[in-house]
């Protein structure tokens, strides 16, 4: 039996991009230890950690911006383009973060330049690669956002190993190095995906292609739009307070509480795997139910219950499996009812709501005061979600999908 060479080349190539999508993610995943700098770089600047760590608030912003707009950069640049810049913002970001002196050079160089150069590449690989993959869209997302999440745990033990030996100003450098040189190799592996064929007869959800001004035009779109920053709003909530809510609300001791960022990560990691595996075997939007589900458990838990040790542990753990599982799935779920061509817009567009939920929860709790308030509108939220991801239909195929779907 002879094989085909050009299938061969395809199939070569399609591996190589995701092996290369995986360095880069779990570099750009490197960003969520930023809580580690809070303390030293308080000291440096003689500012509150809270005034300090708003950085971090002002790059999930830019991380969720750039993402937005990170499917024009690729049509005009393409993907290792694109990458291979993100890689040297974001060493420059680090550089400048390295020798900020005062607060709004925090802002600008960690905020703004470290979260702009991580959405640009965040994004953009994650739909690159699922675009490669439409036989397994789930178990691709699963791997990146699986190396994303990896990569903010490896990078905990690499960034506590480079304070431990150096100083601040030569940890982020080092940081900055290293990040920028996994995040080009990462895209020089890297290829722009072909556009999808137009579907064979009775193919219905390959001739789903549907543009950006079309798709938000449709019910659906910002139902899908609601439910992701409803799951956003909800898990970074609760795992940037996590630690405060075990000493607070179940009077834990700080060593104790501080365990919820390893229950965290495990559930987290475990969601992403569990629910990205899942939502290649059954209907998408049934899995976002089930995340949602999990999670009205979980905040149920931390509303209604008598808190301790145990149910404390539970109830933080439902949210993060939760909330890891649903920016796994979402990916390939908002391509079964918007198409794969034009995934990283229609995705890019709905991710804002990651930027925004970031700071939604921080933002309610300061204003009316403490958990309780936050917790009953996530709850609320999360109860309007699960309808709406009960009730919701695929839409009707765009009846220019036919005449605007080229060959690759």
């Amino acid at each position: 039996m002879s094989t085909n060479p050009v299938s061969n080349s395809v199939n070569r190539t399609r591996w190589l991009t995701l092996i290369g999508t995986i360095i880069t993610q779990f570099a750009l995943g490197s960003v969520y230890t930023w809580s580690l700098f809070n303390g030293q770089l308080s000291h440096k600047l003689d500012a509150p950690v809270s005034q300090v760590a708003f950085s971090f608030g002002l790059l999930s912003l830019g991380l969720a911006i750039a993402s937005s707009v990170a499917g024009k950069l690729q049509e005009r640049f393409g993907v290792r383009n694109v990458s291979i810049g993100a890689g040297v913002l974001m060493a420059l970001g680090f550089f400048l973060t390295a020798h900020a002196s005062n607060l709004f050079m925090l802002y600008l160089s960690a905020g703004v330049l470290v979260g702009l150069a991580d959405g640009a590449g965040y994004l953009m690989t994650l739909s690159n690669c699922v675009k490669w993959f439409p036989e397994r869209k789930g178990v691709i997302s699963a791997c990146a956002i699986g190396a994303y999440g990896l990569g903010s745990l490896g990078f905990k033990f690499i960034c506590s190993y480079l304070l431990s030996v150096n100083s601040l100003e030569t940890t982020f450098i080092i940081w900055g190095c290293l990040a920028m040189v996994m995040v080009i190799v990462g895209a020089m592996l890297m290829k722009d995906a072909p556009k999808q064929q137009t579907a064979k007869q009775g193919d219905s959800s390959s001739a789903r292609d549907f543009s950006l001004a079309q798709a938000v035009r449709l019910p659906q779109y910002w139902m899908l739009a609601v439910m992701f920053l409803t799951a956003c709003m909800s898990g970074l909530y609760v795992i940037g307070v996590a630690k405060d809510i075990g000493e607070g609300l179940v009077h834990l001791s700080t060593q104790t509480a501080a365990n919820a960022v390893t229950i965290i990560a495990i559930a987290n990691l475990s969601g992403r795997l569990v629910l990205g595996v899942l939502s290649d075997k059954m209907a998408r939007i049934r899995v976002i139910t089930l995340a949602q589900v999990v999670s009205l458990a979980g905040m149920s838990i931390l509303l209604f219950s008598r808190m301790n040790e145990t149910t404390f542990f539970i109830s933080i753990a439902c949210v993060a499996f939760s909330f890891g599982g649903t920016i796994t799935v979402y990916p390939s779920l908002v391509s079964d009812f918007f198409g794969l061509n034009n995934l990283t817009k229609n995705y890019g567009l709905i991710y804002l709501g990651f930027g925004i939920g970031s700071v939604m929860g921080s933002l309610i709790a300061s204003l009316f005061g403490g958990f309780t308030v936050t917790f009953s509108l996530i709850m609320a939220l999360l109860a309007i979600s699960l309808v709406m991801s009960a009730t919701i239909r695929l839409p009707h195929i765009a009846p220019e999908s036919k005449k605007t779907l080229q060959h690759a």
